[in-house]
């Protein structure tokens, strides 16, 4: 059989699923992104851009377009804390990546078992769990309370940082696994070298260990960034729907709301926009590559 239609039927699995469950989903958003919002939800005809106008302009009551920075506002909101959550991922989860890769075989399995332990549970149950926690009468200020460090609850829930908590506990899995993968083949001589030529631990981890850890904390900042950016979970439960971000704003608009076209204008946006960060960086990244 021909090399290329060997490796065309090889490939074919993994296109079709692409193809299915990705590009279709996302040329179904775009259509409806530049549809006419039905009037009991749905699209129909005629094909408009409206939607993707109602992200920066609303209509007074005569009509005039105003300049509206709501929709800007939600969105700089999701990306903070997007960023934020890769930011806290990436300072928790390289150390720990690190020390498991310098644990012995044993205690390595048992770290990655307690690591994707959480997997096993639906995130919605994860997620309200820690609603238990933060509330007033929760866990957190329950325990607080008790030995004596405070007198009234604190406001732990319905907040960013209840979000950004959520958030970090729901996707650290996705930075410490590429980080790991990455630094576990490290040779540890390596680092023993270092040592021997009587470098401190600050110089041994800028200089050898975040150069060779650089690759998996790119990948596992993608693999963070992404779903943090459209999560709704996270806000609708601990954020008490107050701070509204991205992801529950599109969902809003396909439930509540019932106007799926401005929905599908949020999504593409927030689509081409991760798509975008992605390309920038794998662009950036093959350079780097082709230059050594």
């Amino acid at each position: 059989m021909n090399t290329k239609i060997t490796t065309m039927l090889l490939r074919s699995p993994v296109l079709v699923t692409m193809v299915l469950f990705m590009l279709v989903p996302m040329a179904l958003a775009v259509v409806y992104s530049f549809m006419t919002n039905g009037a009991y939800g749905g699209v129909k005809m005629p094909f408009t851009a409206l939607a993707y106008r109602q992200l920066l302009f609303q209509e007074d009551f005569d009509g005039n377009l105003v300049f509206s920075t709501g929709y800007l506002t939600i969105l700089w909101r999701s990306v903070l804390l997007a960023a934020l959550t890769v930011v806290a991922s990436l300072l928790i989860g390289l150390p720990l990546a690190w020390h498991m890769a310098c644990s012995a075989p044993a205690k390595r399995a048992r770290m990655l078992l307690l690591i994707t332990l959480p997997f096993w549970i639906n995130t919605l149950i994860r997620t309200y769990c820690w609603v238990l926690i933060l509330r007033d009468e929760g866990l957190l200020n329950g325990g607080l309370h008790r030995i004596g460090l405070v007198e009234d609850h604190i406001q732990f829930l319905y907040n960013d940082f209840a979000i950004l908590l959520g958030m970090v506990y729901t996707y650290l899995p996705f930075m410490v696994l590429p980080i790991y993968a990455v630094l576990e083949r490290v040779n540890g001589d390596v680092i023993e070298a270092s040592h021997d030529l009587y470098a401190d631990r600050w110089s041994t981890f800028r200089r050898i260990v975040w150069p060779l850890a650089r690759p998996g904390a790119v990948a596992g900042s993608l693999l963070v960034f992404a779903p943090a950016l459209g999560s709704f979970l996270a806000p609708d439960l601990l954020g008490g729907g107050r701070r509204l971000m991205i992801g529950s704003l599109i969902q809003l608009q396909f439930s509540s709301s019932r106007n799926w076209p401005f929905g599908a204008a949020l999504a593409t946006v927030v689509s081409v926009a991760i798509l975008a960060a992605l390309f920038l960086v794998v662009r950036k990244t093959f350079n780097k590559v082709s230059v050594r």
